[in-house]
């Protein structure tokens, strides 16, 4: 099969999604799983970088998807009306302004944007704007697929990423870093449901709260993996991915997009704005709060490594579910929304301290130093 011949065969790949929802540019490949406290080593001693490797993603058990469809419950609406407060401001913006032969294109950043990216597409839509949504690779510390990235602007002239949420800015210095969007001249714009880091162009919010689809993973992100780049990617290939075809029975995708497109359909009308008045003032003040919150912890408990620290409800929930956690720092034990992070925490037997009441976050977890900074 020729190159790009496979590249047309993967744009009409869309895991578990509606085909009409997304267009995954990625590469399926079969990988191995390791064991995850063999992979953590691995990346602490710097023999194999993480996007190498995937650990084993197996079914929430009863308690665990008891605690996701809790938060579906409490916090469905809040999501379905920040997905229509980003499309309202993309509209006003006129980001995504294409023209009649090659329309506007929304780029989730596989795999936590992918969901949003669906949702925000559908509400564009409703809106009379005519997008494409696709949903490729960044990985922190070797980019984002510049090979997607062309074969999209092959095909449309405005752009806008999408992730769901920020935890201290990596995948944004990623995104905007000179081998990103940069090199093949576009000024790439981020959009996130929640930016406490204070680092996204456009933001529903800055609060920290549970994204109800930022505590699963393939689950609700179209039976896809993480994405990886290993020696099966080619150089002219799209990253890879593996498709995770024995979570079928569990699958909560397109359920997912259905339950909150419903609520953005119900309160189109009664959502008119941002929460807050994200300007470039309250950005740096963000920025500088969450800086502070990393040196406090990094010194506190003497994290050499920055990427060891997880910032926010979701880092944090990925952090104890594929890493090797150290301990998970909270505001309030007690909280609702931290529910299903403690039952994690605890049943892994993680240690969990308070945060301190200064700081913007609800969670952070520390991974472990298991050999190697």
């Amino acid at each position: 099969m020729t190159t790009t011949l496979a590249r047309e065969i993967h744009t009409s790949m869309s895991g578990s999604y509606d085909p009409s929802d997304v267009h995954f540019l990625l590469t399926p490949i079969s990988l191995q799983p390791i064991d995850v406290a063999e992979k953590e080593r691995r990346i602490q001693a710097g023999t194999f970088h993480y996007s190498a490797m995937l650990s084993p993603e197996s079914a929430p058990d009863v308690d665990y998807m008891a605690a996701y469809r809790s938060a579906l419950a409490e916090n469905g609406e809040k999501l379905a009306s920040h997905i229509n407060i980003l499309a309202d401001a993309l509209v006003s913006n006129c980001w995504l302004m294409g023209d009649n032969t090659k329309p506007g294109a929304i780029i989730s950043l596989a795999r936590a944007g992918t969901p949003i990216g669906i949702l925000l597409a559908r509400a564009l839509r409703r809106r009379g704007v005519l997008v494409m949504h696709y949903s490729i690779s960044i990985i922190r510390g070797r980019g984002i697929d510049l090979n997607a990235l062309a074969h999209i602007m092959e095909r449309h002239n405005a752009f806008v990423f999408v992730d769901g949420w920020t935890g201290k800015g990596a995948i944004a210095r990623e995104l905007r870093g000179t081998d990103g969007p940069k090199k093949l001249g576009l000024d790439p714009k981020l959009i996130v449901i929640a930016d406490p880091a204070g680092v996204a162009d456009l933001a529903a919010t800055t609060e920290d709260y549970v994204i109800p689809s930022g505590i699963l993973n393939g689950i609700v992100s179209g039976l896809i993996s993480r994405s990886v780049l290993n020696e099966q990617i080619a150089a002219d290939a799209f990253h890879g991915c593996v498709i995770l075809d024995h979570l079928k029975a569990h699958d909560v995708s397109r359920a997912f997009i259905e339950t909150i497109d419903s609520l953005a359909i119900e309160t189109a009308n009664r959502f008119a704005r941002c929460d807050e008045h994200i300007d470039d003032e309250m950005r740096e003040q963000l920025q500088a709060d969450c800086e502070a919150m990393l040196r406090f912890i990094a010194d506190r408990y003497n994290v050499g490594d920055r990427n060891r620290i997880k910032p926010g409800i979701a880092e944090a929930t990925r952090a104890v579910l594929r890493r090797v956690p150290e301990r998970l720092l909270v505001s309030d034990p007690a909280d609702p929304a931290l529910k299903h992070l403690i039952l994690l925490a605890t049943t892994k037997g993680v240690a969990i301290e308070r945060l301190p009441d200064t700081c913007r976050y609800r969670a952070v977890a520390i991974i472990a130093e298991v050999g190697g900074e």
